[in-house]
């Protein structure tokens, strides 16, 4: 396929891929949580069959939001604003993103653990309708920063699948390298907000050109490997 020959378009991917994995651990811990209410022989199944209902749903997700992006008739104005279906959706997710990660960023700067209370889990049927109650609530977040990074449908849709597929596989490790440097997450929560942001500014027909959030992303990212390879020599060289 030629879109594939471009190579903002393979930035684009790695960066919707490196967004999804980061913000797919609250995802992978509330599934163990729930999990680990099962008999050991079904608590790894029903991890894989968690997420791949959430591959489903995201997917489903993917193209009914994507649709409704895709009316852009005017349906009401606002301040001299002809604003669509698009344009409404674009706003409000813009908006979720932008106060979500807000509270998430102060949670976590002020040590406020999230307490999720599971119910007691009787059968694996019950286990599989909280995973997927749960997958529900966090797909809005890795569906609008999707929609935020790129316009192309077939990225969005290999990005979820690559990124579920790297947590079916590595879900443990994942999880303790962001918890490890917790700072990875605050990156990952830093940059929603300015997705959040353009796409609320988009949906004021103010085009915000997607190369400079990519470029924004992988030099922080850069930074910040740099940093944690920095503190974690000198901490060595502190104990030598």
């Amino acid at each position: 396929m030629e879109i594939f020959l471009q190579p903002e378009i393979w930035i684009s991917l790695l960066t919707l891929i490196f967004m999804e994995v980061v913000l797919g651990i609250d995802n992978i811990i509330f599934i163990s949580i729930i999990s680990g209410k099962l008999p050991k022989e079904q608590q790894q199944k029903s991890m894989y069959v968690g997420l791949g209902l959430a591959l489903i749903m995201r997917v489903a997700l993917l193209f009914s939001i994507t649709w409704i992006i895709g009316l852009t008739a005017p349906v009401t104005t606002i301040y001299s604003f002809e604003l669509s279906w698009r344009d409404i959706i674009l706003a409000v997710g813009g908006i979720f993103l932008i106060l979500k990660s807000v509270f998430e960023i102060h949670h976590k700067v002020e040590g406020i653990e999230h307490t999720t209370e599971v119910k007691k889990v009787g059968s694996f049927s019950k286990a599989i309708l909280q995973i997927v109650a749960l997958d529900l609530v966090f797909s809005f977040d890795s569906i609008l920063t999707a929609v935020g990074l790129t316009e192309e449908i077939i990225l969005m849709i290999i990005a979820v699948i690559v990124s579920i597929i790297i947590m079916m596989i590595f879900a443990k490790r994942v999880s303790d390298f962001v918890n490890r440097y917790p700072t990875i997450q605050i990156l990952a929560l830093s940059f929603l907000i300015l997705i959040g942001f353009m796409l609320f500014v988009e949906a004021f027909h103010t085009h915000v050109p997607k190369g400079y959030i990519y470029f924004a992303v992988f030099f922080s990212l850069i930074i910040e490997m740099l940093n944690i390879r920095f503190r974690k020599n000198r901490k060595t060289n502190t104990i030598d």
